[in-house]
């Protein structure tokens, strides 16, 4: 621009430089993550701006709640910012009209879509081009007044993700009726395994005191779908159920219900005595019946749509009833008759085991819970975790999902990422969530997915459900960086339609937090949709699992063998040695394949069925053993390691052009957590090779560069958060 500058004094070349910085049109401005995918920046393409401002002229509420009002204050937020400019609401009907009504309003009757609306439940939707009057209208229409929160949130991002709206005629209802998301906030405002700053729950302030942040917490979920929300840890302070708590939970869930989100509590099993006075909490005792009647009672009078409770008991030493000879189904049920007349409901953990090493822990949920199937009350829903450890960077998917036929039977995974990197590693969850919903149980016959188990086709009980462990926090932008906010958004879309590819959520995603231009969303797309492989590789390979660091879980630790329980040590899991490495869960050895169905039995069985990306959870393998491939065991897992360490590079290099598309902060942050991520990943892959070389014995392969350091300089590194 040197020809505007010409004979023109340095004071108003300074001014013009300044009013070009703030007036450029494709200066992209820097965003703190704080509005997640909801932005509703002004559509950008020209073209599809000019057709949505024609199609889009007024809206017409048709209805009056709670629920309504957030879901105008919504569309009109959202069509102010995508269309750049006001849209108004109108009395009558016009063309270019949005029309947000229930089913049962007389301005919809003639229109016939009660067959529709017939398959929508209580909490469906849907969107319709219609003529009325001879007037073009769209109409976003429900059973109830939730389904129009979810409508409108669905209309918006049609126009987020530039979708055509000529003739639109959608239907969308939930598959699973419990989308929660289980927060593991304590109530000193520290979070366990969480990644984020602190609680986003200001106990000391509320109820006096509402943080703006709330409302937006609830429109996030909302927007995908979630209606649940467990506000503390499951291993539960039993202060949360006193009068001092109390207002404060009501507090949240006035502020929640209009977005259709319920709150529910994580409760200790011992709360009769703790902070009850009782002398036990045996859940047949006729006065531990009466209190915890008495508190449910107390609890609906603050909030009378309280959820529920979540119980975590008989595990990592919480109480439960076992302590008293009884069991897991005797607690729940206690329970669920005292939330019972409230239409409360219970969801109990299967996450159990002992820290007896002679039985493989991964046998003990299934041998706890899959005797008392039939036994829980119709209030309660069994949550198991997707895998039979512990939410490792791979497992295979519980066997207790199909085994359960006569129980309402709930998937827990786990969106903050206490194995695979906190909030250092960019790794997108959806495809580990994906992949354990695909997996075939064979419960009845092929096509038995975990998806369709926990939809309840296979079952008699009358709950289905899917929660997700919230990476959420205080930072501003909720999840401590940029693409953990994926994670949150896919266990969203996932626990409405757990049918849904990851690379369709990748791509809504980044098209509303980022930019609809597909040369970003291309290879940005691609570079999620690889980034949980690449992370697998260099820390988990071949069915490796629990080899992390003790306690925090950052950082390589197959070495670990000391621990406060024997199935805490990392040594337990892979048993490594002169001859090979991996857990025998076969028929010779703990026989966990004996827990799946036959064909999923047969296949885990036999070394050379068992998918290679398990093989070492089935099969302690010797270190010679030719693979698929044609390489060693030995040599194959080095090549994973380092194919996990270029997996993150070329991420790197995938990030790098699009450095331009979006705003240079935000560019910039990226970078560096890629740039952290491969240097965390080098420390994993030259830890975990050099460990496992000083039982085989054998020379990394050719071609792959030798570790620089020695074995006793990882296994003093320490990496944490």
């Amino acid at each position: 621009m040197p020809f505007l500058y010409k004979n023109i004094s340095m004071k108003y070349k300074l001014l013009i430089t300044f009013l070009l910085l703030i007036l450029l049109p494709n200066r992209l401005k820097a965003d703190d993550g704080y509005r997640l995918w909801l932005k509703y920046n002004k559509v950008a393409n020209a073209a599809v701006l000019a057709k949505y401002r024609e199609a889009f002229i007024s809206y017409y509420i048709d209805s009056k709640s709670p629920a309504v009002t957030v879901a105008q204050q919504e569309l009109h937020n959202g069509l102010k910012g995508l269309l750049g400019q006001e849209v108004k609401q109108v009395t009558s009907i016009n063309n270019g009209t949005i029309i947000i009504a229930t089913g049962n309003s007389k301005l919809l009757s003639g229109l016939k879509l009660s067959g529709q609306l017939n398959t929508l439940g209580n909490e469906g939707f849907l969107i319709k081009t219609v003529t009325i009057n001879k007037k073009k209208c769209t109409v976003i229409t429900a059973n109830n007044d939730a389904g129009l929160v979810y409508g409108v949130f669905h209309f918006l991002k049609l126009l987020q993700t530039q979708q055509d709206i000529d003739k639109l005629s959608i239907t969308s209802a939930p598959k699973i009726q419990l989308r929660m998301l289980d927060h593991w906030d304590n109530l000193d405002g520290s979070v366990e395994r969480g990644y984020a700053g602190k609680s986003v729950w200001n106990w000391d302030e509320l109820p006096g005191k509402l943080d703006p942040r709330y409302t937006d917490y609830a429109r996030a979920n909302a927007s995908i779908g979630i209606n649940g929300t467990v506000l503390n840890n499951v291993n539960s302070n039993p202060k949360i159920l006193t009068k001092e708590y109390l207002p404060k939970v009501k507090a949240l869930a006035d502020i929640f219900r209009p977005y259709g989100l319920k709150v529910y509590l994580s409760i200790s099993f011992s709360a009769p005595i703790t902070i009850g006075g009782l002398k036990t909490a045996d859940p047949l005792d006729p006065a531990v019946i009466k209190w915890w009647k008495a508190k449910a009672d107390e609890i609906y009078t603050y909030i009378p749509d309280f959820g529920g409770f979540l119980v975590k008991a008989n595990s990592e030493g919480q109480p439960g009833p076992q302590d008293y000879n009884r069991t897991h189904a005797d607690g729940a049920n206690m329970l669920a008759e005292a939330v019972k007349p409230h239409n409360g409901i219970v969801m109990w953990r299967a996450f159990v085991y002992n820290s007896n090493p002679a039985e493989d822990r991964t046998l003990q949920a299934y041998n706890s819970f899959k005797p008392l199937d039939g036994k829980f009350n119709d209030n309660v829903i069994v949550q198991i975790k997707n895998g039979a450890i512990d939410f490792q960077p791979r497992e295979p998917f519980s066997p207790l999902f199909g085994a359960m036929p006569n129980t309402s039977l709930m998937m827990e995974f786990q969106v903050t990422q206490e194995y695979l990197g906190s909030s250092k590693h960019l790794v997108f969850l959806s495809t580990l969530f994906e992949e354990v919903l695909k997996s075939d149980t064979y419960a009845k016959d092929e096509g038995s997915t975990v998806s369709n188990v926990i939809q309840g086709k296979y079952s008699t009980g009358k709950l289905t459900g899917i929660a997700g462990v919230a990476n959420i926090g205080n930072s501003r932008n909720w999840c401590g960086y940029t693409f953990g906010q994926a994670n949150w958004y896919a266990l969203g879309r996932l626990a409405w339609d757990p049918d849904l590819s990851s690379e369709s959520i990748a791509n809504d995603w980044l098209s509303m937090t980022f930019s609809n231009e597909q040369q970003f969303v291309n290879p940005v797309k691609t570079m999620m949709l690889q980034s949980r492989e690449n992370a697998v590789n260099y820390m988990t390979p071949l069915g490796l699992h629990h080899i992390m660091a003790y306690n925090h879980h950052q950082g390589p630790g197959p070495w670990v063998d000391t621990a406060a329980q024997p199935n805490w040590k990392s040594t337990y899991y892979h048993k490594a040695d002169a001859d090979g490495i991996g857990f025998d869960r076969t028929s010779t050895g703990s026989n966990a394949v004996g827990q799946y169905f036959p064909p999923v039995r047969n296949k885990f069985e036999k070394l050379d069925t068992c998918p290679e990306n398990l093989l070492l959870w089935f099969h302690h393998v010797k270190w010679t053993y030719k693979m698929k491939s044609g390489k060693t065991l030995w040599d194959e897992l080095c090549y994973h390691y380092y194919a996990g360490v270029d997996g993150v590079r070329s991420m790197q290099k995938t990030w790098n052009t699009v450095n331009g598309s979006i705003d240079a902060e935000t560019f910039t942050e990226v970078k560096k957590q890629l740039d952290k991520q491969e240097e965390e990943a080098v420390v994993w892959r030259n830890g975990c090779v050099l460990y496992f070389q000083s039982f085989s014995k054998m020379p990394i392969p050719a071609g792959l560069q030798t570790p620089d350091k020695p074995l006793s300089y990882y296994k003093t590194l320490s990496i944490e958060n």
